[in-house]
Protein backbone atom coordinates (compact mmCIF):
# COMPACT_ATOMS: atom_id res chain seq x y z
CA UNK A 1 0.00 0.00 0.00
CA UNK A 2 0.82 3.48 -0.76
CA UNK A 3 1.25 6.01 2.08
CA UNK A 4 -2.41 7.46 1.27
CA UNK A 5 -3.87 3.82 1.37
CA UNK A 6 -3.87 3.37 -2.19
CA UNK A 7 -3.33 0.19 -4.01
CA UNK A 8 -0.40 0.18 -6.78
CA UNK A 9 -3.11 -1.06 -9.21
CA UNK A 10 -4.65 2.26 -10.71
CA UNK A 11 -7.34 0.77 -12.64
CA UNK A 12 -8.44 -1.24 -9.33
CA UNK A 13 -8.70 1.84 -8.00
CA UNK A 14 -10.92 3.38 -10.44
CA UNK A 15 -13.26 0.63 -10.82
CA UNK A 16 -13.93 1.26 -6.95
CA UNK A 17 -14.73 4.84 -7.62
CA UNK A 18 -18.81 5.29 -8.65
CA UNK A 19 -19.78 7.02 -11.57
CA UNK A 20 -19.96 10.79 -11.19
CA UNK A 21 -23.62 10.60 -12.42
CA UNK A 22 -23.97 8.38 -9.94
CA UNK A 23 -22.54 9.83 -6.89
CA UNK A 24 -24.35 13.22 -7.77
CA UNK A 25 -27.66 11.07 -7.95
CA UNK A 26 -26.82 9.47 -4.30
CA UNK A 27 -25.60 12.69 -2.67
CA UNK A 28 -29.54 14.60 -4.10
CA UNK A 29 -31.06 11.52 -2.93
CA UNK A 30 -29.60 12.69 0.66
CA UNK A 31 -30.19 15.77 0.60
CA UNK A 32 -33.68 15.49 -0.02
CA UNK A 33 -34.39 13.02 2.62
CA UNK A 34 -31.32 15.30 4.59
CA UNK A 35 -29.59 11.98 5.46
CA UNK A 36 -26.06 11.59 6.19
CA UNK A 37 -23.87 14.36 7.83
CA UNK A 38 -25.71 18.09 8.76
CA UNK A 39 -24.20 21.23 9.85
CA UNK A 40 -26.05 22.83 12.11
CA UNK A 41 -26.27 24.75 15.36
CA UNK A 42 -28.63 23.34 16.93
CA UNK A 43 -31.79 23.96 18.95
CA UNK A 44 -33.84 24.92 16.02
CA UNK A 45 -31.37 26.02 13.21
CA UNK A 46 -31.97 24.78 9.57
CA UNK A 47 -29.82 21.57 9.14
CA UNK A 48 -27.90 21.86 5.73
CA UNK A 49 -27.20 18.25 4.38
CA UNK A 50 -23.29 17.72 3.34
CA UNK A 51 -24.42 15.61 0.60
CA UNK A 52 -25.23 19.18 -1.05
CA UNK A 53 -21.32 19.92 -1.27
CA UNK A 54 -20.99 16.15 -3.13
CA UNK A 55 -23.75 17.64 -5.43
CA UNK A 56 -21.30 20.52 -5.76
CA UNK A 57 -18.24 18.84 -6.40
CA UNK A 58 -20.39 16.76 -9.09
CA UNK A 59 -21.56 19.75 -10.98
CA UNK A 60 -17.80 21.00 -11.09
CA UNK A 61 -16.32 17.96 -12.35
CA UNK A 62 -18.94 17.18 -14.68
CA UNK A 63 -18.76 20.91 -15.99
CA UNK A 64 -14.70 20.36 -16.77
CA UNK A 65 -15.16 17.35 -18.09
CA UNK A 66 -17.80 18.95 -20.37
CA UNK A 67 -15.33 22.02 -21.32
CA UNK A 68 -13.09 18.71 -22.25
CA UNK A 69 -13.96 15.18 -22.18
CA UNK A 70 -10.16 13.64 -21.88
CA UNK A 71 -9.54 16.24 -19.26
CA UNK A 72 -7.85 14.52 -16.11
CA UNK A 73 -5.71 15.70 -13.22
CA UNK A 74 -6.11 17.49 -10.02
CA UNK A 75 -8.53 20.17 -9.15
CA UNK A 76 -6.43 22.30 -6.09
CA UNK A 77 -7.93 25.12 -3.99
CA UNK A 78 -6.63 26.98 -1.08
CA UNK A 79 -9.06 27.42 1.50
CA UNK A 80 -9.27 31.09 3.59
CA UNK A 81 -6.35 31.30 6.01
CA UNK A 82 -6.96 32.64 9.48
CA UNK A 83 -5.51 36.23 10.00
CA UNK A 84 -4.69 38.16 12.76
CA UNK A 85 -5.73 42.05 13.22
CA UNK A 86 -2.81 44.09 12.01
CA UNK A 87 0.36 43.41 13.76
CA UNK A 88 -1.49 41.91 17.06
CA UNK A 89 -2.62 38.51 18.08
CA UNK A 90 -5.69 39.30 17.91
CA UNK A 91 -7.47 36.74 15.61
CA UNK A 92 -11.03 38.16 14.02
CA UNK A 93 -13.48 35.17 13.60
CA UNK A 94 -12.77 33.52 10.75
CA UNK A 95 -14.96 32.59 7.41
CA UNK A 96 -14.18 30.23 4.92
CA UNK A 97 -13.06 31.37 1.04
CA UNK A 98 -16.03 31.24 -0.91
CA UNK A 99 -14.94 28.85 -3.45
CA UNK A 100 -13.54 26.54 -0.98
CA UNK A 101 -16.54 26.33 0.96
CA UNK A 102 -19.04 25.71 -2.61
CA UNK A 103 -16.67 22.51 -2.79
CA UNK A 104 -16.05 21.26 0.77
CA UNK A 105 -18.36 23.02 2.82
CA UNK A 106 -15.17 23.28 5.48
CA UNK A 107 -17.17 26.55 7.11
CA UNK A 108 -15.09 25.91 10.60
CA UNK A 109 -11.80 25.31 9.05
CA UNK A 110 -8.77 27.65 8.61
CA UNK A 111 -5.78 26.97 6.54
CA UNK A 112 -6.58 23.89 4.74
CA UNK A 113 -6.04 22.57 0.88
CA UNK A 114 -8.61 20.50 -0.97
CA UNK A 115 -8.16 18.84 -4.11
CA UNK A 116 -10.64 16.74 -6.81
CA UNK A 117 -9.46 14.46 -8.98
CA UNK A 118 -10.25 14.08 -12.59
CA UNK A 119 -12.03 12.40 -14.16
CA UNK A 120 -13.66 10.81 -11.15
CA UNK A 121 -14.70 13.67 -8.47
CA UNK A 122 -12.79 11.96 -5.39
CA UNK A 123 -12.40 14.45 -2.77
CA UNK A 124 -9.59 14.98 -0.52
CA UNK A 125 -9.21 17.76 2.55
CA UNK A 126 -6.02 18.28 4.36
CA UNK A 127 -6.50 19.88 7.49
CA UNK A 128 -3.66 21.08 10.16
CA UNK A 129 -2.37 19.60 12.97
CA UNK A 130 -1.20 21.54 15.68
CA UNK A 131 1.70 21.20 18.22
CA UNK A 132 0.89 21.15 22.27
CA UNK A 133 1.27 24.67 22.49
CA UNK A 134 -1.58 25.52 20.21
CA UNK A 135 -3.66 22.98 21.58
CA UNK A 136 -3.15 24.35 25.03
CA UNK A 137 -5.00 27.45 23.95
CA UNK A 138 -7.21 26.24 20.82
CA UNK A 139 -7.79 22.97 22.06
CA UNK A 140 -7.30 19.89 19.93
CA UNK A 141 -6.15 19.42 16.70
CA UNK A 142 -8.83 18.12 14.27
CA UNK A 143 -9.29 14.20 14.32
CA UNK A 144 -9.14 13.22 10.36
CA UNK A 145 -11.70 10.45 10.81
CA UNK A 146 -14.23 12.85 12.31
CA UNK A 147 -13.65 15.40 9.93
CA UNK A 148 -14.37 12.56 7.17
CA UNK A 149 -17.31 11.52 8.72
CA UNK A 150 -18.66 15.06 9.59
CA UNK A 151 -18.17 16.91 6.06
CA UNK A 152 -18.92 13.37 3.81
CA UNK A 153 -15.50 13.47 1.90
CA UNK A 154 -13.80 10.65 0.73
CA UNK A 155 -10.59 11.36 2.47
CA UNK A 156 -9.05 14.06 5.10
CA UNK A 157 -5.26 14.25 5.26
CA UNK A 158 -2.46 16.39 7.58
CA UNK A 159 -1.62 19.47 5.60
CA UNK A 160 2.05 18.92 5.51
CA UNK A 161 1.20 15.62 3.14
CA UNK A 162 -0.50 17.88 0.69
CA UNK A 163 3.00 17.95 -1.67
CA UNK A 164 3.81 14.37 -1.69
CA UNK A 165 0.01 13.55 -2.25
CA UNK A 166 -0.11 15.85 -5.34
CA UNK A 167 3.02 13.87 -6.80
CA UNK A 168 1.74 10.78 -6.09
CA UNK A 169 -1.71 11.51 -7.64
CA UNK A 170 -0.22 13.18 -10.64
CA UNK A 171 1.86 9.95 -11.36
CA UNK A 172 -1.58 7.59 -10.17
CA UNK A 173 -3.69 9.51 -12.80
CA UNK A 174 -1.04 9.02 -15.60
CA UNK A 175 -0.64 5.37 -14.93
CA UNK A 176 -4.17 5.32 -14.70
CA UNK A 177 -4.63 6.65 -18.70
CA UNK A 178 -1.61 4.61 -20.17
CA UNK A 179 -3.47 1.66 -18.67
CA UNK A 180 -7.11 2.36 -19.90
CA UNK A 181 -5.47 3.79 -23.16
CA UNK A 182 -3.88 0.26 -24.13
CA UNK A 183 -6.27 -1.58 -25.21
CA UNK A 184 -7.50 1.03 -27.99
CA UNK A 185 -5.56 1.97 -31.17
CA UNK A 186 -4.90 5.44 -30.06
CA UNK A 187 -2.88 4.29 -26.99
CA UNK A 188 -1.15 1.36 -28.90
CA UNK A 189 -0.36 4.34 -31.83
CA UNK A 190 1.02 6.49 -28.98
CA UNK A 191 3.34 4.05 -27.37
CA UNK A 192 4.91 2.93 -30.87
CA UNK A 193 5.36 6.64 -30.49
CA UNK A 194 2.77 7.70 -33.20
CA UNK A 195 1.10 10.52 -30.96
CA UNK A 196 2.04 12.03 -27.37
CA UNK A 197 0.00 11.11 -24.52
CA UNK A 198 -1.89 13.79 -22.20
CA UNK A 199 -0.72 14.40 -19.46
CA UNK A 200 -2.56 15.07 -16.17
CA UNK A 201 -2.96 19.01 -15.21
CA UNK A 202 -3.03 21.03 -11.93
CA UNK A 203 -6.46 22.62 -12.33
CA UNK A 204 -5.43 25.97 -9.95
CA UNK A 205 -8.14 28.62 -9.43
CA UNK A 206 -7.56 32.19 -10.91
CA UNK A 207 -9.58 34.68 -12.19
CA UNK A 208 -11.44 38.29 -12.34
CA UNK A 209 -14.04 39.07 -10.00
CA UNK A 210 -16.12 41.79 -11.85
CA UNK A 211 -17.73 43.14 -9.28
CA UNK A 212 -14.60 43.91 -6.31
CA UNK A 213 -11.76 43.68 -9.82
CA UNK A 214 -9.76 41.31 -7.71
CA UNK A 215 -8.24 37.73 -8.97
CA UNK A 216 -8.91 34.42 -6.99
CA UNK A 217 -5.53 33.65 -5.67
CA UNK A 218 -4.38 30.14 -7.12
CA UNK A 219 -3.59 27.69 -4.37
CA UNK A 220 0.39 27.47 -3.30
CA UNK A 221 2.40 25.18 -1.21
CA UNK A 222 6.04 25.00 -0.83
CA UNK A 223 7.10 22.78 -3.69
CA UNK A 224 4.25 23.84 -6.52
CA UNK A 225 7.05 25.08 -8.85
CA UNK A 226 7.75 21.27 -9.40
CA UNK A 227 4.36 21.17 -11.45
CA UNK A 228 4.70 24.39 -13.35
CA UNK A 229 4.17 23.12 -16.73
CA UNK A 230 1.57 20.94 -15.91
CA UNK A 231 -0.39 23.93 -14.17
CA UNK A 232 -3.98 24.99 -15.82
CA UNK A 233 -5.30 28.19 -14.57
CA UNK A 234 -7.90 29.33 -16.71
CA UNK A 235 -10.25 25.88 -17.16
CA UNK A 236 -11.47 25.66 -12.89
CA UNK A 237 -12.42 29.49 -13.29
CA UNK A 238 -14.53 28.94 -15.77
CA UNK A 239 -16.29 25.89 -14.50
CA UNK A 240 -16.72 26.55 -10.95
CA UNK A 241 -18.04 30.46 -11.01
CA UNK A 242 -20.48 29.21 -13.74
CA UNK A 243 -21.64 26.93 -11.29
CA UNK A 244 -22.70 28.88 -8.51
CA UNK A 245 -24.34 30.81 -10.63
CA UNK A 246 -27.42 27.44 -10.84
CA UNK A 247 -28.15 27.12 -7.27
CA UNK A 248 -29.18 23.18 -6.41
CA UNK A 249 -32.36 22.24 -4.71
CA UNK A 250 -30.75 22.28 -1.60
CA UNK A 251 -28.89 25.55 -1.71
CA UNK A 252 -31.91 26.96 -2.69
CA UNK A 253 -33.20 25.72 0.75
CA UNK A 254 -30.71 27.24 2.98
CA UNK A 255 -30.77 30.54 0.94
CA UNK A 256 -34.57 30.13 2.06
CA UNK A 257 -33.82 29.50 5.81
CA UNK A 258 -31.24 32.83 5.59
CA UNK A 259 -34.09 35.18 4.33
CA UNK A 260 -36.60 33.95 6.87
CA UNK A 261 -34.42 34.49 9.51
CA UNK A 262 -33.48 37.69 8.27
CA UNK A 263 -36.76 38.43 7.50
CA UNK A 264 -38.18 38.06 11.11
CA UNK A 265 -35.53 39.86 11.92
CA UNK A 266 -35.92 42.77 9.92
CA UNK A 267 -39.80 42.82 11.64
CA UNK A 268 -38.49 42.86 14.54
CA UNK A 269 -36.39 45.63 14.29
CA UNK A 270 -39.49 47.61 12.36
CA UNK A 271 -41.51 46.96 15.82
CA UNK A 272 -39.03 48.47 17.95
CA UNK A 273 -37.66 51.23 15.85
CA UNK A 274 -38.87 54.57 17.26
CA UNK A 275 -37.31 58.29 17.09
CA UNK A 276 -34.80 59.03 20.20
CA UNK A 277 -33.08 55.63 19.16
CA UNK A 278 -29.21 55.53 17.30
CA UNK A 279 -29.04 53.89 13.63
CA UNK A 280 -26.45 51.64 15.41
CA UNK A 281 -29.46 50.05 18.13
CA UNK A 282 -31.50 49.09 14.85
CA UNK A 283 -27.82 47.03 14.14
CA UNK A 284 -27.59 45.85 17.14
CA UNK A 285 -31.36 44.64 17.01
CA UNK A 286 -30.87 42.53 13.84
CA UNK A 287 -27.78 40.76 14.71
CA UNK A 288 -29.05 40.05 17.90
CA UNK A 289 -31.93 38.27 16.24
CA UNK A 290 -30.33 36.75 13.48
CA UNK A 291 -27.15 35.04 15.81
CA UNK A 292 -30.04 34.21 18.53
CA UNK A 293 -32.79 33.11 16.56
CA UNK A 294 -31.10 31.92 13.91
CA UNK A 295 -27.34 30.93 14.45
CA UNK A 296 -26.05 33.30 12.14
CA UNK A 297 -22.79 34.23 13.49
CA UNK A 298 -21.69 36.24 9.99
CA UNK A 299 -23.75 38.74 8.71
CA UNK A 300 -23.41 38.85 4.76
CA UNK A 301 -22.42 42.26 4.44
CA UNK A 302 -21.75 45.69 6.84
CA UNK A 303 -25.47 46.43 7.79
CA UNK A 304 -26.57 49.58 6.21
CA UNK A 305 -28.78 51.31 8.35
CA UNK A 306 -29.40 54.76 6.79
CA UNK A 307 -32.14 57.19 8.77
CA UNK A 308 -32.95 60.34 6.60
CA UNK A 309 -30.38 62.03 4.95
CA UNK A 310 -28.07 59.24 5.35
CA UNK A 311 -30.38 57.03 3.47
CA UNK A 312 -28.70 58.68 0.08
CA UNK A 313 -24.99 56.79 0.94
CA UNK A 314 -25.91 53.99 -1.24
CA UNK A 315 -23.58 51.41 1.17
CA UNK A 316 -24.03 54.07 4.10
CA UNK A 317 -22.75 51.85 7.25
CA UNK A 318 -18.99 51.74 6.76
CA UNK A 319 -16.43 52.97 8.77
CA UNK A 320 -16.56 56.48 7.47
CA UNK A 321 -20.20 56.65 8.24
CA UNK A 322 -20.81 54.05 11.18
CA UNK A 323 -24.54 54.01 11.29
CA UNK A 324 -24.20 56.75 14.12
CA UNK A 325 -27.38 59.28 12.99
CA UNK A 326 -30.09 60.22 16.25
CA UNK A 327 -33.57 59.03 14.06
CA UNK A 328 -36.08 62.08 14.30
CA UNK A 329 -39.60 62.70 13.44
CA UNK A 330 -40.31 62.21 10.02
CA UNK A 331 -37.05 60.57 8.87
CA UNK A 332 -37.27 57.74 6.91
CA UNK A 333 -35.03 54.58 7.79
CA UNK A 334 -33.46 52.41 5.11
CA UNK A 335 -32.64 49.29 6.27
CA UNK A 336 -30.39 47.05 4.19
CA UNK A 337 -29.21 44.27 6.15
CA UNK A 338 -28.80 40.23 5.50
CA UNK A 339 -27.52 37.67 7.45
CA UNK A 340 -25.35 34.38 6.66
CA UNK A 341 -25.71 30.83 7.48
CA UNK A 342 -23.13 28.05 6.72
CA UNK A 343 -21.82 31.34 4.22
CA UNK A 344 -25.11 31.16 2.51
CA UNK A 345 -26.18 35.00 1.84
CA UNK A 346 -29.35 36.65 2.43
CA UNK A 347 -29.67 40.32 1.52
CA UNK A 348 -32.36 42.35 2.18
CA UNK A 349 -33.56 45.93 2.35
CA UNK A 350 -36.87 47.73 3.89
CA UNK A 351 -38.02 51.49 4.23
CA UNK A 352 -40.17 53.44 6.79
CA UNK A 353 -41.07 55.86 8.32
CA UNK A 354 -39.51 56.09 11.92
CA UNK A 355 -42.74 57.44 13.47
CA UNK A 356 -45.00 54.77 12.03
CA UNK A 357 -47.19 56.73 9.85
CA UNK A 358 -46.21 57.91 6.37
CA UNK A 359 -46.49 61.59 5.28
CA UNK A 360 -47.60 62.27 1.71
CA UNK A 361 -44.16 62.67 0.27
CA UNK A 362 -43.16 59.59 1.84
CA UNK A 363 -46.06 57.70 0.43
CA UNK A 364 -45.43 58.90 -2.88
CA UNK A 365 -41.53 57.71 -3.26
CA UNK A 366 -42.32 54.31 -1.33
CA UNK A 367 -45.34 53.52 -3.78
CA UNK A 368 -43.11 54.20 -6.84
CA UNK A 369 -40.27 52.32 -5.64
CA UNK A 370 -42.61 49.34 -4.59
CA UNK A 371 -44.44 49.99 -8.06
CA UNK A 372 -40.90 49.02 -9.94
CA UNK A 373 -40.49 45.94 -7.68
CA UNK A 374 -43.89 44.52 -8.16
CA UNK A 375 -43.38 45.49 -11.67
CA UNK A 376 -40.04 43.52 -11.82
CA UNK A 377 -40.97 40.53 -10.14
CA UNK A 378 -44.48 40.05 -12.55
CA UNK A 379 -42.44 39.43 -15.24
CA UNK A 380 -39.45 37.70 -13.48
CA UNK A 381 -38.53 34.36 -16.06
CA UNK A 382 -36.32 32.00 -18.22
CA UNK A 383 -35.04 34.24 -20.98
CA UNK A 384 -36.00 37.62 -19.82
CA UNK A 385 -33.02 40.42 -19.96
CA UNK A 386 -31.94 41.41 -17.07
CA UNK A 387 -30.89 44.85 -18.40
CA UNK A 388 -34.43 45.42 -19.45
CA UNK A 389 -35.90 44.52 -16.07
CA UNK A 390 -33.55 47.76 -14.93
CA UNK A 391 -35.18 49.79 -17.45
CA UNK A 392 -38.41 48.55 -16.63
CA UNK A 393 -38.20 49.56 -12.70
CA UNK A 394 -36.37 53.00 -13.95
CA UNK A 395 -39.99 53.57 -15.81
CA UNK A 396 -41.53 53.09 -12.58
CA UNK A 397 -40.09 55.16 -10.42
CA UNK A 398 -40.11 58.02 -13.11
CA UNK A 399 -43.87 57.81 -13.33
CA UNK A 400 -43.83 57.80 -9.73
CA UNK A 401 -42.02 61.29 -9.69
CA UNK A 402 -44.34 62.66 -12.18
CA UNK A 403 -47.20 62.07 -9.98
CA UNK A 404 -45.63 64.00 -7.38
CA UNK A 405 -44.56 66.92 -9.40
CA UNK A 406 -40.94 66.32 -8.78
CA UNK A 407 -40.34 65.47 -12.67
CA UNK A 408 -42.45 67.47 -15.65
CA UNK A 409 -44.49 65.11 -18.23
CA UNK A 410 -45.49 68.26 -20.35
CA UNK A 411 -48.82 67.53 -20.63
CA UNK A 412 -47.74 64.85 -22.86
CA UNK A 413 -48.64 61.12 -23.23
CA UNK A 414 -46.72 60.04 -20.04
CA UNK A 415 -45.17 56.59 -21.60
CA UNK A 416 -43.73 58.73 -24.45
CA UNK A 417 -41.97 61.27 -21.91
CA UNK A 418 -40.58 58.51 -19.99
CA UNK A 419 -39.25 57.26 -22.82
CA UNK A 420 -37.66 60.53 -23.61
CA UNK A 421 -36.45 60.63 -19.98
CA UNK A 422 -34.79 57.13 -20.57
CA UNK A 423 -33.06 58.43 -23.47
CA UNK A 424 -31.51 61.37 -21.24
CA UNK A 425 -30.82 59.04 -18.36
CA UNK A 426 -32.76 60.87 -16.19
CA UNK A 427 -33.80 57.33 -14.32
CA UNK A 428 -29.72 57.10 -13.39
CA UNK A 429 -30.41 60.68 -11.57
CA UNK A 430 -32.49 58.81 -9.24
CA UNK A 431 -31.33 55.38 -9.40
CA UNK A 432 -27.50 55.66 -9.46
CA UNK A 433 -27.41 51.66 -9.05
CA UNK A 434 -28.36 48.28 -10.48
CA UNK A 435 -31.44 46.88 -10.27
CA UNK A 436 -29.76 43.88 -8.58
CA UNK A 437 -27.27 40.94 -8.33
CA UNK A 438 -26.77 37.21 -8.10
CA UNK A 439 -26.58 35.68 -4.71
CA UNK A 440 -25.55 32.99 -3.08
CA UNK A 441 -22.01 32.26 -1.37
CA UNK A 442 -21.34 35.76 -1.57
CA UNK A 443 -23.86 38.49 -1.46
CA UNK A 444 -22.79 40.04 -4.27
CA UNK A 445 -21.97 36.38 -6.18
CA UNK A 446 -20.14 35.48 -9.16
CA UNK A 447 -21.01 35.21 -12.37
CA UNK A 448 -22.24 38.34 -13.53
CA UNK A 449 -19.95 39.33 -16.72
CA UNK A 450 -18.49 35.32 -18.08
CA UNK A 451 -16.81 35.26 -21.71
CA UNK A 452 -19.51 34.89 -24.07
CA UNK A 453 -22.50 36.64 -22.20
CA UNK A 454 -23.41 40.56 -22.94
CA UNK A 455 -20.96 43.01 -21.74
CA UNK A 456 -21.19 45.50 -19.23
CA UNK A 457 -23.15 49.17 -20.51
CA UNK A 458 -21.26 52.33 -20.75
CA UNK A 459 -24.86 53.99 -19.88
CA UNK A 460 -25.17 55.89 -17.03
CA UNK A 461 -27.27 53.80 -14.00
CA UNK A 462 -27.30 50.80 -16.24
CA UNK A 463 -23.30 50.50 -16.41
CA UNK A 464 -23.70 49.62 -12.45
CA UNK A 465 -25.66 46.80 -13.53
CA UNK A 466 -23.84 43.74 -11.65
CA UNK A 467 -24.75 41.44 -14.51
CA UNK A 468 -26.84 41.96 -18.11
CA UNK A 469 -27.26 38.55 -18.85
CA UNK A 470 -30.92 36.81 -19.85
CA UNK A 471 -32.16 34.89 -16.55
CA UNK A 472 -32.11 31.18 -16.09
CA UNK A 473 -33.77 28.96 -14.21
CA UNK A 474 -31.68 27.87 -11.03
CA UNK A 475 -30.45 31.84 -10.79
CA UNK A 476 -31.00 33.73 -7.57
CA UNK A 477 -30.70 37.33 -7.80
CA UNK A 478 -31.71 40.45 -5.88
CA UNK A 479 -34.84 42.97 -7.17
CA UNK A 480 -33.59 46.32 -5.32
CA UNK A 481 -35.24 49.55 -6.84
CA UNK A 482 -34.78 52.49 -5.39
CA UNK A 483 -35.39 56.02 -5.46
CA UNK A 484 -32.79 58.74 -3.78
CA UNK A 485 -32.11 62.73 -3.80
CA UNK A 486 -28.33 62.82 -3.67
CA UNK A 487 -27.52 66.60 -4.21
CA UNK A 488 -24.69 66.35 -6.51
CA UNK A 489 -26.54 64.24 -8.99
CA UNK A 490 -29.72 66.72 -8.90
CA UNK A 491 -27.32 69.37 -9.04
CA UNK A 492 -25.73 68.03 -12.27
CA UNK A 493 -28.90 67.41 -13.60
CA UNK A 494 -30.17 70.76 -13.45
CA UNK A 495 -27.09 72.18 -15.69
CA UNK A 496 -27.32 69.42 -18.00
CA UNK A 497 -29.32 70.52 -21.40
CA UNK A 498 -30.50 66.84 -21.74
CA UNK A 499 -32.25 66.91 -18.11
CA UNK A 500 -32.87 69.89 -17.03
CA UNK A 501 -36.36 70.46 -18.51
CA UNK A 502 -37.73 67.43 -17.02
CA UNK A 503 -36.98 68.19 -13.18
CA UNK A 504 -38.80 70.87 -11.48
CA UNK A 505 -38.41 73.19 -8.62
CA UNK A 506 -40.70 70.26 -6.58
CA UNK A 507 -37.92 68.28 -6.29
CA UNK A 508 -35.87 70.67 -4.20
CA UNK A 509 -38.66 70.11 -1.64
CA UNK A 510 -36.79 66.57 -1.15
CA UNK A 511 -33.33 67.36 -0.58
CA UNK A 512 -32.33 65.64 2.79
CA UNK A 513 -35.50 63.22 2.12
CA UNK A 514 -32.59 60.71 2.01
CA UNK A 515 -34.40 57.45 -0.19
CA UNK A 516 -36.20 54.41 -0.53
CA UNK A 517 -35.20 51.14 -1.23
CA UNK A 518 -36.72 47.57 -1.15
CA UNK A 519 -34.85 44.53 -1.61
CA UNK A 520 -35.93 41.21 -2.20
CA UNK A 521 -34.18 37.98 -2.98
CA UNK A 522 -35.83 35.87 -6.15
CA UNK A 523 -35.26 32.34 -7.48
CA UNK A 524 -35.61 32.14 -11.44
CA UNK A 525 -38.14 28.94 -11.53
CA UNK A 526 -39.18 27.41 -14.85
CA UNK A 527 -42.02 29.49 -15.64
CA UNK A 528 -41.91 32.49 -13.47
CA UNK A 529 -40.09 33.10 -10.05
CA UNK A 530 -40.38 32.59 -6.55
CA UNK A 531 -39.80 35.43 -3.38
CA UNK A 532 -37.46 34.07 -0.73
CA UNK A 533 -37.65 37.13 1.14
CA UNK A 534 -41.00 37.33 3.42
CA UNK A 535 -40.78 41.07 4.62
CA UNK A 536 -43.72 43.48 5.18
CA UNK A 537 -44.22 45.43 1.93
CA UNK A 538 -47.45 47.08 0.96
CA UNK A 539 -48.05 49.94 3.07
CA UNK A 540 -50.83 48.53 5.48
CA UNK A 541 -48.36 45.52 5.87
CA UNK A 542 -45.80 48.12 7.41
CA UNK A 543 -47.99 50.28 9.70
CA UNK A 544 -49.43 46.84 10.97
CA UNK A 545 -46.27 45.47 12.07
CA UNK A 546 -45.26 48.86 13.14
CA UNK A 547 -48.00 49.05 15.27
CA UNK A 548 -48.24 45.72 16.82
CA UNK A 549 -49.79 43.32 14.30
CA UNK A 550 -48.66 39.98 13.69
CA UNK A 551 -46.29 38.82 11.09
CA UNK A 552 -46.53 36.72 9.01
CA UNK A 553 -50.23 37.64 8.44
CA UNK A 554 -52.98 35.69 8.19
CA UNK A 555 -54.02 37.35 4.71
CA UNK A 556 -51.46 38.03 2.15
CA UNK A 557 -52.80 41.43 0.53
CA UNK A 558 -49.99 41.72 -1.66
CA UNK A 559 -49.63 38.23 -4.08
CA UNK A 560 -48.18 39.77 -6.58
CA UNK A 561 -44.82 39.75 -4.80
CA UNK A 562 -45.00 36.19 -5.04
CA UNK A 563 -43.59 35.41 -1.45
CA UNK A 564 -43.70 31.65 -0.82
CA UNK A 565 -44.53 32.24 2.88
CA UNK A 566 -42.46 29.23 4.67
CA UNK A 567 -41.10 28.87 8.70
CA UNK A 568 -38.49 26.46 10.42
CA UNK A 569 -39.52 23.83 12.09
CA UNK A 570 -37.42 21.18 13.78
CA UNK A 571 -34.30 21.78 11.60
CA UNK A 572 -36.25 22.22 8.45
CA UNK A 573 -38.32 24.70 6.47
CA UNK A 574 -42.12 24.14 6.26
CA UNK A 575 -44.27 25.58 3.95
CA UNK A 576 -47.35 27.75 5.56
CA UNK A 577 -50.89 27.83 4.20
CA UNK A 578 -51.89 31.45 3.74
Amino acid sequence: MSSFGRSGAATAYMMKMPPLADKRAAAEALCSTCAGPIYSQGLNTFKVPMAMFEVNRAKVVQSMLEQDPSAKGLILLMGGMQTTRYDTDHEPVFRQESYFHYLFGASQYPDCFGTLSLPDGEATLFVPSYGVEVETVCGPSPNFEYVKDELGLENVHDVVDLKAFVEQEMKRLDETVDESSSNDDLGNEEKKGGGEKKRSKLYLLKGLNADSGNFATPAFFEGIDKFSDMRDEESLFRSISECRVFKSSAEIDVMRYTNWVSSMAHVEVMRQCKPGMMEYQLESLFQHHTYTHGGCRHMSYTCICACGPSANILHYGHAGRPNSRLLEENMMALLDMGAEYNCYASDITCSYPVTGSFTDDQTHIYNAVLAAQVKVIDLLKPDVSWLEMHREAEREILKGLCRCGVLDDCGKDLDSVIENMLDADVGAIFMPHGLGHFIGIDTHDVGGYPPGKPARSERPGVRKLRTTRQLEEGMVITVEPGCYFIDPLIDAAMSDERQKHFLTERVNDFRGFGGVRLEDDIRITSDGCENLTLCPRAIEEVLDVMSGGAWPPNTDVLPEMKRRWATCKRGKMEFLDM
